[in-house]
């Protein structure tokens, strides 16, 4: 079988590669832009400008990656080659890991050079302290020329990016910790370079007692040094963070087994794969792509994509997911849904722009960070100032080590560290979890959820009714009846009708086609079949047609749906549809009420049924026989009254409430209109997974406060005791090498503490 290339290009919002062919468009300025999906078609359309600061989308050029990279703390930044960060001058990082993705070029670059200022700062450091030992055999003047050969490579060849950066970060009025680093090393050198070079321009009121001019190269190489070790740490750990996102590119098999319309089987490339292809799946390996079972039975390991360890059964018709694991069984599988459109490449996705987005906490640090550095100029002028008037002999020496103290210890490195790696952590976390985060909002907010608004169908329950009871009026076969309702129901995405239309086909029953169908929301559905006018749908309808219907109150006290039925204007008889509880269910909604929680039940099912539905799970508040628009006027009148409200829904007819609560929950068994429209996805289907993600969610916003708290602990610390705070009651002054370990560990450490969300239990 031959399968046409086409050469993909970018999604300018989430950076995945699209096929131009099959994906959604839009045009702006004189460009056609493509994309993955209808979310990313929408960010763009908001805001174009966020996603253009690079140019158009255009294809990988021969012999390149075709990646986008962004900034892990400003994800509006996008750049297609790897560098550094305009803002914050971070490292770029790629919008979309691939497998097997070897170390970052930065993380190299950074190993390097810090392994050569590593090499020349310890002999430099030990002439700089045996320089004051009696005895020392090199003059004052030559020990500062060897100083300044092996501090000048340290500082200007390891040390180059600080600059680079500090110096960008001047051009784009963003002032950021390397405006600082760059300013506090470039003094010392240039301040001790201009005492070696030329030492007859300085005062006496320079020098110390013995007459010498003092030279800080030791510590502009010490502090060049310690800040290199502090990026690389910083680089591995940011790396780690990306290990959720790496595992889930890694489930997708680069191959798939497909067999042919001659029965010959023929490996093939994944991206090979295409919509209705018979494939074979072996003892052990990868499930390629998603699609149901047409041959053989087996059990698949699921746990990478749920978080549930149970491998789960699977037989002719039941669905099957892409990267999950083969048990001991050999079956066939049509392919249904392959490339960006499988639910790996969506949680790909998602966890990927989840990891890069902004939850509202991180407003407030963006305001603090926005007058922090320039704030810090200051302080450390003023702090020179201070020491130059006021401080002892030799006045200058303490002044520029004051103000270079200053100046490295406020590095607001952990400050912007604090919220994107947790938030990178979580998400991950989440993914391994079984729970899509969609943005880090939806994360947070979850938090302060206190009432959770549940759909029965389909969230409470399997989602998979069946047909229990008919029940035809005097006169009127059941089989006749039956077969009426399902030739209307063939075409009804809705779970009963299905139940319906399988019912009849087990039974061997033969149904036409309908025509004239009109589905009446919240109500049923109407049209033609076989030449009969034929209405079904609840108690609502028939009122609204004046049809008097029959007591079913012995079935809806059981949990069953009713759905009465007319034909040719006269009742015609009813069907009881029974959809189990899931099993899980009872323990989740126990879970979320230790939560805090409160549970309501909203759904557009019968009052009788709802409640014995509710009466069995303990849920209190039912709003029963509610039509879809009117979920989300329940939705707005909890938020009216101070309630911070998520809604958990799997159907087409949950999307607007799930939209307009506080956190929209989606069932991944459900509808992707439901996916699109809410900010956290279960992917199993499973409430058991959004009590999981409540769980995630307090340990994510405690983590994130923790780092927050010690990273303005140590500013508020540090800077007082950079100026010389305890100079005058101790005649301590810290010194740059002192403050520039203090600036790294404070660095590692919050990174450290977000990797600890790895560990959380959920």
């Amino acid at each position: 079988m031959n399968h046409p290339h086409t050469h993909p290009t970018l999604d300018p919002v989430c950076g995945m590669a699209v096929d131009p062919a099959t994906s959604l468009a839009a045009e702006h300025g004189s460009h056609a832009y493509h994309f993955c999906s209808a979310r990313c078609l929408e960010r763009f359309r908001a805001d174009p400008g966020a996603y253009l600061a690079t140019g158009p989308a255009v294809p990988p050029a021969a012999g390149g990656t075709g990646a986008t990279y962004t900034c892990p703390m400003h994800p509006d930044v996008r750049s297609d080659r790897p560098g550094a960060c305009p803002k914050c001058g971070m490292a770029l990082e790629p919008v979309v890991s691939r497998p097997g993705e070897e170390p970052s070029g930065e993380l190299r670059q950074m190993g390097r050079r810090f392994r050569a200022g590593l090499a020349l700062t310890l002999p430099l450091f030990v002439i700089a302290m045996t320089e004051m030992l009696p005895g020392f055999p090199l003059s004052h003047g030559l020990s500062a020329w060897l100083q300044m050969l092996l501090a000048t490579p340290v500082v200007l060849y390891a040390g180059w990016p600080f600059f680079e950066r500090g110096w960008a970060s001047i051009l784009n009025r963003s002032p950021n910790m390397f405006t600082l680093i760059s300013l506090g090393v470039g003094s010392a050198y240039l301040a001790s370079l201009a005492a070696a070079l030329f030492p007859d321009l300085f005062p006496d009121s320079y020098r110390t007692a013995e007459g010498r001019l003092p030279t800080y190269f030791e510590a502009a190489a010490v502090i060049t040094t310690l800040v290199l070790l502090g990026q690389v740490l910083e680089l591995r750990a940011r790396s780690r963070s990306s290990d959720a996102l790496r595992a889930l590119l890694d489930l997708a098999p680069p191959h798939a087994t497909r067999i042919g319309g001659d029965g010959v089987e023929e490996r093939v490339p994944l991206a090979g794969v295409e919509v209705g292809d018979r494939l074979r799946v072996r003892p052990g390996e990868k499930v390629p792509v998603d699609g149901s079972v047409a041959e053989g039975a087996t059990h698949i390991d699921e746990s990478m994509m749920t978080g549930e360890s149970m491998p789960v059964a699977k037989r002719p018709g039941d669905a099957v997911t892409g990267g999950t694991v083969n048990g001991l069984g050999t079956f066939l599988m049509i392919a249904e849904k392959v490339g960006a459109r499988t639910l790996l490449a969506r949680m790909v996705r998602t966890v990927s722009e989840a990891q890069r987005s902004r939850p509202p906490i991180q407003r407030m640090v963006d305001a603090v960070a926005g007058w922090f550095v320039p704030a810090v100029v200051l302080v450390a002028g003023a702090t020179f100032a201070a020491w130059l008037a006021l401080g002892p002999s030799p006045a200058f020496s303490h002044a520029l080590l004051a103000a270079v103290s200053v100046l490295i210890i406020a590095c607001p490195c952990a400050l912007g560290l604090a919220t994107p790696m947790s938030i990178m952590v979580a998400v991950g976390r989440g993914a391994q979890s079984g729970i899509l985060i969609r943005d880090a909002e939806a994360l947070e907010t979850f938090e302060r959820v206190d009432t959770l608004v549940v759909d029965k169908t389909g969230t409470l329950t399997e989602g998979k009714p069946r047909l229990v009871a008919i029940r035809p009026r005097e006169g009127r076969p059941a089989h006749e009846l039956l077969a009426l309702v399902a030739g209307l129901e063939q075409g009804s995405e809705h779970p009963l009708g299905a139940a319906i239309v399988e019912a009849a086909r087990e039974k061997g029953l033969a149904f036409g086609k309908p025509a004239q169908v009109h589905v009446r929301p919240g109500r049923g559905i109407e049209g033609e079949v076989d030449g009969h006018s034929v209405a079904l749908g609840n108690e609502r309808l028939m009122r609204e047609r004046g049809i008097a219907i029959d007591n079913a109150s012995e079935h809806e006290a059981q949990g069953a749906t009713i759905i009465h039925v007319a034909i040719d204007g006269d009742y015609a008889g009813l069907l009881a549809v029974a959809d189990p509880i899931k099993e899980t269910t009872p323990e989740a909604l126990r879970q979320l009420r230790a939560e805090g929680l409160a549970i309501v039940m909203v759904t557009g099912d019968s009052r009788t049924t709802s409640e014995a539905v509710a009466n069995g799970l303990g849920i209190d508040r039912v709003e029963a026989e509610v039509l879809p628009d009117r979920k989300g006027e329940i939705i707005r009148a909890m938020l009216a009254k101070g309630r911070c409200v998520a809604m958990a829904g799997d159907g087409v007819n949950d999307a607007a409430a799930l939209a307009l609560a506080s956190v929209g929950i989606a069932m991944g068994t459900g509808t992707d209109v439901a996916m699109e429209s809410a900010g956290i996805t279960l992917v199993k289907g499973d409430l058991l997974a959004a009590a999981r993600a409540r769980r995630l969610s307090r340990a994510t916003m405690r983590n994130i406060r923790q780092n927050l708290f010690f990273a303005f602990a140590y500013n508020v610390l540090g800077i007082p005791l950079a100026a010389g705070a305890l100079f005058p009651a101790l005649g301590l002054l810290l010194t740059p090498m002192i403050a520039s370990a203090a600036m790294s560990l404070s660095s590692v450490c919050v990174i450290v503490n977000a990797l600890r969300l790895h560990r959380a239990r959920l």
